[in-house]
């Protein structure tokens, strides 16, 4: 079969992994294994990962996707064995080979499809099935291990609002791994919940890390930034989602606005770093608001 990979993809990558150069016959041998038959890529696909949608030798539809080591597939994999389908895309395989082979979801409809309101209502009656206690030794980081190496590249970017991010997570994190361990999703958002068909909303995408529930929403609380900066209102908007979502799940309301706010940050200046000017500065903004 002839495959090009997504541009953006291959803009992300930039040229850093052997594995983009192997990609082609990456594709080649995990579909011959499992005897696929390849419909299409999905454009523009993920940063970090190719997806394709394929159909089993029986005809049953499905998604392939495959990913660099760097990208953490295996973490994937385990939290969504350990969800099960439940609140989140099915493992229709597990072959070893980096690849995941996935119960086929509409990957053109996501809650950014629905009106604002209704789109937080599903992702709150979505996220929260997720978070369950976490099997021994799982081997997740937490929220305290991963934050600490976000904040040590954010040290670099410097000014208020970095310190203002930092000093929320030292006194998030100051008595351990928060008021709860659960397994989170780890970058939940809008874009990352897809239409299904045995249950309407299932999420994807996960980068699981195990801490409290106020980290998981926080991702959520900053969904569709750019039309927040693009308001007049949005400082107050904003406010008023991070309520909205802590009354809605139970989450203390300062812990949510400090994990929004440390994560609005890092986002900011890994995106300006980046060169993803737009997006880092809407980020910040959003942040100063809080």
């Amino acid at each position: 079969m002839a495959f090009e990979p997504p541009q953006r993809l291959v803009r992300a990558l930039d040229g850093t992994t052997e594995w983009l150069g192997q990609l082609p016959g990456i594709v080649r041998e995990a579909v011959d294994r499992r005897k696929l038959d390849v419909e299409r890529v999905v454009v523009p696909g993920g940063r970090s990962s190719v997806v394709l949608l394929v159909r089993l030798p029986d005809g049953t539809p499905a998604v392939l996707k495959l990913a660099p080591p760097q990208a953490a597939p295996d973490a994937e994999r385990t939290a969504l064995t350990a969800w099960d389908g439940w609140g989140a895309v099915r493992v229709l395989d597990d072959d070893g080979d980096g690849g995941l082979l996935l119960e086929r979801l509409q990957p053109d409809v996501s809650l950014r499809s629905l009106p604002e309101a209704k789109a937080l209502l599903e992702a709150a009656g979505t996220v929260r099935r997720l978070w369950v206690e976490p099997s021994a030794g799982h081997g997740w980081e937490s929220v305290a291990e991963r934050t600490a190496r976000q904040a040590d590249v954010m040290r670099v970017a410097g000014g208020p609002l970095v310190a203002a991010a930092l000093d929320a997570r030292a006194e998030l994190v100051a008595a351990g791994d928060g008021p709860e361990l659960l397994l989170l999703h780890g970058n939940f958002r809008q874009g990352k919940v897809l239409a299904g068909e045995r249950s309407p909303w299932l999420t994807v995408g996960p980068e699981p890390v195990v801490g409290e529930r106020a980290y998981d929403l926080a991702r959520l609380v900053r969904d569709r930034v750019e039309d927040l900066v693009a308001s007049s209102g949005g400082a107050a908007a904003a406010r008023r989602r991070v309520k909205r979502l802590a009354d809605s799940l139970e989450v203390d309301r300062e812990r949510l606005r400090g994990w929004t706010l440390f994560r609005a940050v890092e986002s900011g200046t890994r995106a300006l770093a980046e060169g993803r000017r737009a997006q880092g500065e809407a980020a910040l903004e959003f942040a100063g608001w809080l």
